[in-house]
């Protein structure tokens, strides 16, 4: 992909002065480094993902037996409210574009850094403040209406957890955006001499895609923020029927950044999976130009589908009918992509690491959430399953499942370029069987209860349902405690660990061709393109082989033709 030399003195330099490396000091200053910002976005939503996780046990303790007798009705209310909010607006979102979009996209384009370095430690200190207070609600009575929101239950249930709610996702929506102006500047304007839109690696694709929509549709939602806010502390009548308000309206306005708010969790995913597979499959990516449009496709599809939430809303039927058909049509660049995924896969010499089990983890629990999803795309079924357990089963495979085996590959992958250590395969392997039982028998189960009948967000339920939600339940244990060998792994390999080479994976993209980790201002010397980004079969690289940097470069020098 690029010649970049890397000398070892400096190097070694670079190691011993810190410049890239884990010193923790640099993690709690306001520093400009996109590497650094890029880490501390992942740490801060992982401990933010953690406090989630708890939320959520918590929920499904109580949901082992029929009764009411964890926790009361009210903070079970709060509890789900809660736990959604973190793990949309405090892990996922942040994780997948601030996370990893910062550490990669400069790296990937041949920049020194962001657009707008000080922008960019802007938006990532918005994000402890922003989570800090959602949290603090707790002490005042905190939000039970739901993640949605939806007046008139959140005009009259805990008015101070309602406001801190408002208050604390408006903080984390700007921040979003201020993320959002930075990725499309830098990917726009500063990527390096010859690397043209279809030379750039797919992730940055993903993320422009992502950006895209992020600027579009946030704004929306806070202006519906912004508007229940003066319902509930100034008592203006914006979604009160009773004063000429609307709350179907509120509905419009949250679902138009909410519906798209899932391909902005998931578009990163997509970008980071188009990444890992050909890398560990060592094969070029099937359909380059598919999946790269097909991310486009995906950020205009997803503005024209939102009314699919609001099919029981009092929605007229030739509506219904446009956002169904829309609904069902997204699904074909989401299917261009499964499929160029398994058609990498195909044939490929599987590296069987923890990076591709998750990876491989990733497609099979989006697939089976996208199926789900073209279930209740359909009118008909949506209004027999709407806010049953169905609906929380497909949720979950489509956000949790997606984003959390993306996200989980990502550091795999990315571990040993952000940390110049390599983690343990085999606490990686049991990281993933773990998660893979558990995520599984939790929420698989919950397509049969929401078939049957079984209402969501209730802290009580119909004794029939008891045997399946305690397997449920037993399956969130499982998958909260698959968490604890991947932070053993984490912290004891960031210390301990065997230390990387600049390109342990043999990979051709540009953030490979550097140091691990890379030097303050990423490269040494200006990096130059001399392959594509997936150029694995080509006559340098055929399927199957792994040679180093070193040894394409030394044929590279010696047939320039």
């Amino acid at each position: 992909m690029a010649q970049t030399q890397v000398p070892p003195e400096a190097a070694k330099a670079a190691h011993a002065t810190g410049n890239g490396g884990p010193e923790w000091r640099k993690y709690i200053s306001f520093s400009t480094d996109h590497k650094v910002i890029g880490i501390q976005y992942l740490v801060t939503t992982f401990l933010f993902f953690l406090v989630g996780g708890a939320l959520a046990t918590a929920v499904r303790t109580e949901l082992a037996t029929p009764q009411a007798d964890f926790v009361s009705r009210e903070l079970y209310n709060s509890l789900f409210t809660v736990h959604a909010t973190v793990m949309i607006f405090l892990w996922i979102v942040p994780a997948g574009t601030g996370g990893f979009g910062n550490y990669l996209i400069p790296l990937m384009i041949g920049a020194r850094d962001m657009a707008f370095p000080k922008l960019n430690a802007v938006a990532f200190w918005m994000i402890p403040p922003g989570g800090i207070l959602l949290l603090s609600s707790f002490f005042v009575g905190a939000p039970g209406a739901g993640w949605t929101s939806y007046p008139p239950l959140s005009t009259v249930s805990g008015q101070a957890g309602e406001m801190i709610w408002i208050l604390s996702v408006l903080i984390l929506g700007t921040s979003s955006i201020l993320g959002a102006i930075n990725f499309l500047v830098t990917i726009i304007k500063m990527r390096m001499p010859g690397m043209g839109y279809n030379q750039m690696p797919l992730f940055c694709w993903a993320m422009l895609s992502a950006s895209a929509l992020i600027l579009l549709s946030t704004p929306v939602l806070a202006g519906a923020l912004i508007l229940l806010s003066f319902d509930l502390i100034v008592g203006t009548t914006f979604f009160n029927p009773t004063g000429g308000g609307d709350p179907i309206v509120y509905q419009h306005m949250f679902w138009f950044y909410s519906h798209p708010a899932v391909y902005i969790m998931i578009l990163p995913m997509f970008g980071m999976i188009s990444e890992i597979l050909p890398v560990h499959a060592r094969k070029p990516i099937f359909g380059y130009k598919a999946i790269a449009y097909s991310s486009l496709a995906i950020s205009f599809l997803g503005l024209i589908v939102w009314a699919h939430h609001m099919f029981t809303s009092g929605t007229p039927a030739w509506l219904r009918m446009f956002f169904m058909i829309t609904t069902m049509i997204i699904a074909v660049p989401t299917g261009i992509k499964v499929f160029s995924w398994l058609a990498t896969l195909w044939g490929g010499k599987l590296r069987l690491n923890s990076a591709l089990l998750f990876g491989m983890g990733f497609v099979s629990m989006f697939v089976i959430g996208g199926l789900s999803g073209i279930m209740v795309a359909s009118v008909p079924f949506d209004i027999h399953v709407h806010d049953t357990y169905f609906v929380v089963a497909h949720l979950h495979y489509v956000l949790f499942g997606g984003s959390m085996f993306g996200i989980y590959s990502g550091l795999y992958h990315w571990f040993p370029k952000m940390t110049g250590r390599m983690l343990n395969e085999t606490w990686g392997k049991i990281h993933f069987v773990l998660t893979l039982v558990g995520f599984n028998m939790c929420f698989l189960p919950m397509h049969w209860l929401g078939l049957q009948g079984m209402p969501r967000r209730v802290a009580e339920y119909d004794p029939e349902f008891a045997t399946i939600n305690l397997v449920c339940t037993i399956g969130s244990y499982i998958l909260a405690v698959s968490t604890i060998p991947f932070i053993i792994n984490a912290v004891w390999s960031w210390i301990y660990g065997t230390k990387a080479t600049g390109n342990p994976w043999q990979a051709l993209t540009l953030e490979w061709q550097t140091a691990s980790p890379p030097p303050v201002e990423n490269f040494y010397d200006e990096p130059v393109l001399w392959s594509g980004p997936y150029d694995y079969g080509t006559d340098l690289l055929q399927p199957g082989e792994d040679k180093s940097v070193e040894e394409l470069l030394a044929e590279v020098n010696a047939n320039p033709g």
